[in-house]
């Protein structure tokens, strides 16, 4: 397979973007394979949520490579790793990089939020910056300790923090130029017209992500058009998942039944060929 750097530089040209979804666990990494992203998201969000951890720099390396084992064990397919602000030092970025590489991560994205960091759509508390230059350190030492093997994708919160297309342009291209694969600008405009309008101001030094989270209503196709490489689904599936079981539970508790309600549940062999695809169930 190719590498996951030079299957982003083909989608820049095909002006179809790969695909990720959210993953925080095997099921969704199945799901993810039988539907057909092209590579899976290890979120901060939904693996802290999965822990009953706040998204604000509470987990650590150990904790995000054993979801990325549990990826790697059951689908083929790329994983990137969200290290949101990876600690927030140059040491800590390493060895996130190093122990994440170890555990069978194919890129790495890091964000330059202030450490300690907040969910970039929280309300109860504001995002910060970090320096330019602590982050260009970070991707430094990320780099050093990874080789070229691995992807580094360098995010910037800019859009999120208030800033301008135009800082958070000049924000990326100092991360790409210090040694990152593709940048992601990130934005939480609901229309996508700023997202839209960075990736027109983008000069194209390497590839431009998406996370189209607050612009759902952007198809791939639309944003392949715009000039990104790559869309992260990056919590769908998770938001689906708490969806679905509390309608489960709600109907349960309405009829006494989980056969009485409109949410279909799976089969008890689908969750034991998630492990052992050869399994088989009398239910």
């Amino acid at each position: 397979m190719a590498s996951l750097v030079t299957r982003l530089a083909t989608a820049v040209g095909a002006r179809r973007p790969l695909r990720a979804i959210g993953a925080a666990n095997a099921v969704a990494a199945k799901v993810a394979v039988e539907t057909g992203f092209d590579a899976l998201w290890v979120s901060g969000l939904e693996v802290s949520t999965a822990l009953g951890l706040p998204d604000e720099n509470v987990l650590g390396p150990r904790d995000l490579a054993d979801t990325v084992l549990a990826l790697t064990r059951t689908a083929a397919l790329p994983v990137i790793v969200d290290i949101d602000n990876a600690g927030g030092t140059p040491a800590a970025a390493r060895r996130f990089a190093g122990d994440l590489t170890s555990a069978g991560a194919a890129a790495l994205c890091l964000e330059d939020s202030a450490y300690p960091k907040v969910n970039s759509f929280a309300l109860h508390r504001s995002q910060a910056l970090a320096d330019i230059e602590t982050v260009t350190e970070q991707i430094a030492a990320m780099r050093d300790a990874v080789g070229t093997g691995v992807a580094l994708i360098a995010r910037t919160e800019a859009l999120i923090c208030g800033a301008s297309v135009t800082e958070a342009v000049r924000r990326a291209e100092a991360y790409a130029a210090c040694g990152a694969d593709a940048v992601l600008i990130h934005s939480k405009d609901p229309t996508g017209q700023q997202a839209l309008a960075t990736a027109a101001a983008w000069p194209g030094a390497v590839p431009l992500v998406t996370v189209p989270t607050a612009f759902a209503h952007l198809s791939p196709g639309e944003l392949g058009t715009a000039g990104f490489a790559l869309a992260i689904y990056a919590n769908q599936l998770s938001r689906a998942a708490l969806a679905a079981m509390r309608s489960v539970a709600a109907s349960f508790q309405t009829t006494g039944s989980f056969t009485a309600g409109g949410t279909p549940l799976s089969d008890v062999a689908d969750l034991l060929q998630i492990a052992d695809p050869t399994a088989r169930a009398c239910l």
